[in-house]
């Protein structure tokens, strides 16, 4: 990951397409530790709505700098806020979009991951983390609580005993620690992160795309559904894929020893 030195006059997050079907998105607001104010919220909004209507994006990225992927929310835009002016504000709607995102995300996390900036990266469906990372839900500090899924998000990777320590404390913890906490996929010397990342990206972007939308699908509803539910579902989604052309393709290329070349159809 490359060091990221923008100036108040670039926008507050990069695109760029750096493999097949990979779209990859850069915070990038250095000088604030890559805070997510409003205008990058915004922007970032709009980059996954463009991303999710194009097929030929069928795995995102999302990276930050070498030493802060994101520290949190914009703690100036926060102090503006008073009780009433807090329901009216503007973000909700954007962390709806990071939220409803369909496609596979791959996150990789250098340097501090904090706040709002933890909860970003929670919604990524892979993680990867570099050997500095470190994670903290620190707003009791603020006397605030986590504000855009970190309590909920949080419980679902590390259970009930590390959310409450992480919440209650503003304790930070270290990449091996959420490696075994389940928060992380995988951890790599920080120099490795984004290569890593990438290359899980691109294998995600050579499968089926259709079907890796519909995993994903599959595996998120198991935490609003009870199992049985859950298991009709996914079954039900199982079934759907049997009339695509990628179904066939992939069946023809294991009888014909090749490799698959997918379609999205």
């Amino acid at each position: 990951m490359t060091e990221n030195t923008a100036t108040a006059d670039e926008p507050p997050v990069l695109l760029d397409d750096p493999a097949p079907h990979v779209r990859r998105i850069t915070l990038n607001r250095p000088r604030a530790r890559n805070a997510l104010n409003t205008a990058l919220l915004r922007q970032l909004a709009a980059a996954l709505s463009d991303a999710a209507a194009d097929d030929g994006v069928r795995c995102l990225l999302l990276t930050g700098g070498p030493k802060v992927f994101a520290a949190g929310a914009d703690i100036h835009e926060m102090a503006a806020h008073d009780a009433v002016s807090i329901q009216q504000d503007e973000r909700p709607r954007y962390w709806k979009a990071v939220r409803e995102f369909p496609k596979p995300v791959v996150a990789a996390v250098n340097g501090y991951c904090l706040g709002g900036g933890n909860e970003l990266a929670m919604h990524a469906d892979i993680l990867v983390a570099g050997e500095s990372a470190r994670f903290g839900q620190p707003e009791i500090n603020l006397g605030i609580i986590p504000g855009a899924g970190g309590t909920q998000r949080l419980l679902h990777a590390a259970g009930k005993a590390r959310t409450l320590k992480m919440v209650l404390t503003g304790e930070l913890v270290s990449a091996a620690e959420a490696l075994a906490m389940g928060l992380v996929a995988e951890v790599t010397p920080d120099a490795e992160t984004g290569d890593r990342a990438l290359e899980l990206a691109r294998t995600i972007a050579a499968k089926a795309p259709l079907a890796a939308r519909l995993a994903k699908e599959a595996v998120l509803k198991a935490y609003e559904m009870p199992l049985s539910a859950a298991l009709d579902h996914e079954r039900k989604l199982f079934s759907l894929l049997f009339a695509t052309e990628d179904r066939r393709e992939g069946i023809r290329a294991f009888t014909e020893k090749r490799p698959p070349v997918f379609s999205g159809r």
